[in-house]
Parts: C-alpha cells; structure tokens; sequence
C-alpha cells in the first residue's frame, strides 16, 4: 500500500483533512467498481442489524409467533457478530484479510440464501446466526481490503465508516421497500448478490499482497477504549431510532411498510447532512453535538403528543444528525493511530453490535411491561368512549366485551387488532360505527404509544452517558 498511516492520521487542514490533500493517482474504473462491491456489502452487513424491523409484522403471521420470539431474528445477528469480532481482535495479526473476507462473504451469502427460504422460525434464527458470522469476518476484513483498493488506509477508514454509516442508518427504510414490494424473504435474497459481488475484490492483486493483519509492518493498535464505550454506548441509544420507532409506526399506528420505509427514510438523508455540517469542526465538538443531537430526537419521541407521522419524522431527523455526526469521529478515535486494520475493524464492529444487543436485552423486557400497563389503560379508555359513542346500544356492548377479549388474547408484548371487533360488526358500511372506530382507535393508539416512553427515555440516557467516555478523548482524537 501507499500508505500505512492509521486511521486517525488524516487530521484537518482548512477545513479538509489533510489525507485528501496528499494527492496520488485518481482510481482507475476498476478500483472504483471494486471498491464499491465492498463498501456495498460492508453497508449491506451493517443494514442487517436492523433491516428486518418494517417486517416484523409479516414474520409474526407468517411464524405465528410472539414478540419475544421474533425479536430473536434480530438479536440472534446482533449476538453472532458482536461475539466473533471480538473473538477476532487477538488473533488480527496472524490473520490474513483476503482469508477472512472470503470466508465470511461465502458464509453471508449462505446465510442470506438460507434466510429467504427459511422454513420455520427456529431455522430463520439459525441462518441468521449462519449470517451473523460471515457478517463478522467480512466486516473485519472489509477494513484493510478497502485500505489496500485504495492505496492509502486513511482513504479506506474513511470509505468503510461511510459505508457502515449509512447502511446502518438506511436498513429499516431498505427493508420496508423490500417487503412492500414483494414480501419479507425478499430482504435477505437482495442481499445475497450485493454480498457475492464483493468477492471479486479478493482476487485483486493488491488484496492479495496484503500481509497478515491486514497491511505489511502492522503494529498492534491499541485504539482507544473510551472511544470503544462510547461508540457501543452510541449503539445503545440508536435501537430507540432503529427498533423502537419503527415498531411504533408500523405495529401500533399500523402503517404499511412503504410509509414506514418513507417515515424513516428521513434518518440515513439526516445522516448524510449531518457530514456537511460536520466540515468546520473538530472530531469532539462532532460528538458533542451529535450525543446531544440523538438524545433530543429520542427524547422528543419519548415525548410525542399525539399520533404523528410528521413529528416522528423531525424526530429521527435529529437522530440522523446525531448518527452521522457522531459515529465517524467515534469510530476513528477507536480505531486508534497504528496500522492493524484488521484489528481495528474487528473492534470497532464487536463495540456497535455489543451496544445493539445489550439495549435490546433491557428495552425488549421494559417495553413488554409497559406495553401491559398501557394496555390496561387503553382498554378502559376504550370502554368509555363506545360507552358514549353514538350507536346503538345492541352494537356497544358487544363491541366492548371484543374488544377487551381482544386484549387479553393477545399474546404478552404484542398489539391487539383494535379494528377488528368494528369492522366484524360492519364499521365499512355504517358510517356512526366507523366514526367510532376511528376515534376509539385514536384513543388506543395514543395509549399504547405513552407505553413507549419509558423505553425511549432508555435510548435517550444511552446517549447522554456517551458525553462521560467521549469527554476523556484528547483533543484531535477522531479528527
């Protein structure tokens, strides 16, 4: 490589870092198709932490399974990867890249392949841990093959952060798309091509040059830890973006996943704004601003009013702010100054999934609870408002008693059908019953969404505690 300089060196200079300034030989179209396919799937591997939530509804009926159950095909990734790439991080120096890259794309490939024509819920969580270890190895490898296409490791870092950047922010809208348009399973044949095409790259001669650890001479990069629990704690305050509102917007308010996918979209577009912003300032004011940032978009869905596309949409607005002006400089400053990418990459990916998956183990039980409690509440709320509806009273108390059967049948965890009893008893002709459907609906959902709060009250702690890690960072560190 041209360069063996690690991922911290490109300071700025006038507003640029100074790694865009050292010039070299623009990229010759293959370099650029190549190092494409691998930014593809190193984004496609990062999407993959989220990119099932707009499905979730699907893979209830399809399974017949519970929330508890079916969150298991996102933790169980989330698991597998954190637990590999930190079994990784020891053993980068005597690893080779190309190895390892090869080995976890054929594995993802496997996996996703296996996923889209999965059988049953017990062998969808087996595929996705099957994807989980190829996602491991592959992102890992991702960071010194990248660094090697482009001749220059701070030029590699940079494409890989970007990369993992704007797949994690862009999963829930890509598998929102995905399934509106054709079903679940077509999340996870997408990603298999996008995932096969990136092997070409390992051919390369400049991949296969690359010596064990990544980069010829590698030193053992220590990183930083504090930017590590930083960067997982950034991780833990995102599933409030990733998970939770998205499970609030299509679950509860019962949005088709095209407008979820719409809703969401607005968090990768913020995302890519926010590096825009980021140009004047220094690696800390970048984590200052973007802690602070996600935590008031958490805080404002914590807190939201009423039943609103628009004000959860400004709301994951600033969450994309936050992503994308505080993981860049995080995920740098982790990384550290030697040149062992391989390391690098493994760290930096065992510390996102950690955050991911520990999040999910307190939230998951959190909401459940409170989505109990909010039930209670809505169904004697609901109760009052079919009391003093307008309709006929031999269609009230039957409405009534569905309804709270519809409650209490309802597996713990999930949402009832709120429409049901209603439409049973002709709410699309009646125009007095639809009326009160509507309005008994809005009452409902009102509820249940206040049952979300403490839980968004959690993501958004998780990222005002980034301030404590972040804050012993020396000045320059993630510039």
């Amino acid at each position: 490589m041209a360069s063996t300089s690690g991922p911290a060196s490109g300071r700025r200079t006038g507003g640029r870092r100074s790694s865009d300034l050292s010039g070299g030989p623009a990229p010759d179209r293959r370099t650029r198709l190549l190092t494409l396919a691998v930014a593809a799937s190193v984004a496609v591997a990062f999407a993959d932490s989220s990119v099932v939530v707009l499905a979730l509804p699907d893979l209830y009926s399809a399974f017949r399974t519970s929330i508890v159950g079916v969150s298991w095909v996102i933790t169980a990734y989330n698991l597998v990867v954190c637990a590999v790439a930190f079994s990784l991080a020891p053993l980068a120096r005597k690893l080779h890249a190309r190895a390892l890259a090869g080995a976890g794309l054929v594995l993802f490939v496997a996996g996703s392949v296996g996923c889209a024509s999965s059988w049953s819920l017990v062998a969808l969580v087996a595929f996705r841990c099957l994807q989980g270890l190829g996602g491991a190895l592959l992102l890992a490898a991702a960071l010194p093959i990248l660094a090697g296409l482009a001749g220059d490791a701070a030029r590699g870092t940079r494409a890989w952060i970007l990369a993992g950047t704007l797949g994690a922010a862009v999963g829930p809208a890509l598998g929102g798309v995905l399934t509106q348009l054709a079903d679940w399973r077509a999340i996870f044949a997408f990603q298999a091509p996008v995932a096969a095409s990136a092997l070409v790259a390992t051919f390369d001669h400049r991949v296969r040059a690359l010596q064990r650890g990544g980069t010829p001479g590698s030193g053992a990069a220590r990183g930083s830890a504090a930017a590590g629990i930083a960067l997982a704690l950034i991780f833990a305050a995102l599933v409030g973006a990733l998970f939770l509102a998205v499970l609030l917007v299509i679950t509860v308010w019962q949005r088709q996943p095209v407008a979820g996918a719409l809703i969401v979209s607005v968090l990768p577009l913020a995302a890519v704004c926010a590096r825009r912003l980021a140009a004047g300032l220094d690696g800390r004011a970048e984590i200052a601003g973007g802690t602070l940032l996600l935590a008031a978009g958490l805080a404002s869905l914590a807190l939201l009013p009423a039943v609103s596309d628009a004000l959860v949409a400004v709301s994951l607005a600033f969450c994309g702010l936050g992503l994308g002006l505080s993981v860049p400089p995080l995920t740098r400053a982790a990384m550290g100054a030697a040149a062992a990418p391989l390391r690098s990459g493994a760290v930096s990916v065992g510390a996102r999934h950690l955050g991911l998956v520990v999040s999910l183990a307190l939230i998951a039980p959190l909401l459940s609870a409170a989505l109990d409690r909010a039930g209670e509440r809505a169904l004697l709320a609901g109760t009052r408002v079919i009391m003093d509806g307008n309709v006929d009273l031999v269609n009230k108390v039957p409405i009534a008693l569905q309804l709270r059967d519809e409650f209490l049948d309802t597996p713990t965890g999930e949402v009832p059908d709120l429409a049901k009893p209603f439409d049973e008893r002709g709410a699309r002709t009646d125009a007095r019953l639809r009326a009160l459907r509507d309005r008994l609906l809005g009452t409902l959902r009102g509820s249940i969404t206040r049952g979300f709060r403490s839980s968004f009250a959690l993501s958004a702690l998780f990222a005002l505690a980034t301030v404590l890690p972040a804050a012993t960072l020396r000045r320059g560190e993630g510039a």
